[in-house]
């Protein structure tokens, strides 16, 4: 079973070249790497790297001169030849076994459309293997207007069926795109936070399930600047941005009951700061986090309205023309 192992890489170097180093070690017979490069202009360490690479067939490596998440993902499964198209971020560390441990799954359960593997953040890396472990996740996170913060990839250690991926390690039968022709939303921007969770919900019109297991899994780096978007995280445009993605993701999935919950557990845990957010209660940034909340709601409004005309997959047809 081939797997093609899609990197989505953006203003990254040394990340990207020591997860290059893994994927491409990887002790799997049948895998191809790709990388889809939205960096302009790189360090010379890294592009002589990822020419070597490159000339030697080690990576299929595609340049685009735009940065977006969801874009460079539909633009790699256009590309990709494998049964399995496994996604991962360009700061991640991978284990042996890595390419392995998501392909047994597929061999095992035909009715396996996903593989969520677990993440290991290494901000929070003695905590993830502390005594925090979860055998199974709770109902809510079956739930889809709360499951967001009840889906614990990081701490659950039994294989079960889950909800939604980690964009850092998830993985699809190419089928999934080919047969029921579903894609990214081009329109999740900025930080494309909840394009794979958006993705994921909508894969349930296949009757296919989205299956964890915990052997998959690896690292994520987390780093600070970089990685497949060009918005600064401490700019305003960030800000709303990430408001705007939550709700076009449940205004587009969810029934109107279940975004109202939705939307009060949004406001509970970002605007508020409650639990698991632990954000500060201090009333300026209260508002100021009100502020973005309401900015984010009128704007994916706007969002749903301009699809009845324009569906927003603008890398997709840009792609498609220059197909031609």
């Amino acid at each position: 079973m081939m797997i093609s192992v899609v990197i989505p890489t953006y203003n990254r170097e040394q990340p990207l070249r020591e997860t290059l180093a893994d994927a491409i070690r990887q002790n799997y017979d049948d895998f191809e790497v790709l990388v889809i490069d939205q960096t302009r202009t790189h360090e010379l360490e890294t592009q002589v790297y990822l020419n070597e690479l490159a000339n030697a067939g080690k990576i299929r490596w595609f340049r685009v001169d735009w940065a977006s998440l969801p874009g460079a993902r539909n633009y790699a499964v256009r590309r990709a030849v494998g049964e399995i198209i496994l996604f991962i971020d360009d700061d991640v560390q991978l284990p042996d076994g890595f390419l392995a441990a998501h392909a047994g799954n597929y061999l095992q359960k035909p009715d396996v459309g996903c593989v969520a593997g677990r993440v290991f953040d290494r901000m929070k890396l003695d905590n993830s293997i502390s005594g925090l472990a979860i055998e199974y996740l709770p109902p809510e996170a079956m739930d889809a207007a709360v499951a967001w913060y009840f889906i614990d990839l990081v701490h659950t250690v039994q294989p079960q069926q889950v909800l939604s991926a980690r964009g850092c390690n998830m993985s699809f039968r190419r089928r999934i795109f080919a047969e029921w022709g579903l894609t990214f939303d081009e329109r999740f921007a900025g930080s494309a936070v909840r394009e794979e969770s958006d993705f994921c919900l909508r894969l349930r019109s296949t009757n296919m399930k989205i299956w964890y297991d915990p052997d998959a899994c690896l690292v994520h780096l987390g780093e600070e600047s970089g990685g497949c978007h060009d918005v600064s995280t401490r700019s305003v445009e960030y800000q709303i941005t990430f408001y705007h993605n939550h709700f076009l993701m449940g205004l587009k999935n969810l029934t109107a009951f279940q975004y109202l919950r939705f939307f009060a557990k949004l406001f509970d845990c970002q605007v508020l700061g409650n639990p698991p957010c632990h954000k500060s209660r201090s009333p300026v940034k209260i508002i100021l986090r009100l502020t973005f909340y309401l900015l984010g709601f009128i704007s994916a409004i706007n969002t749903v309205i301009h699809s009845l005309w324009d569906d927003g997959q603008i890398y997709t047809r840009q792609d498609n023309i220059n197909a031609k």
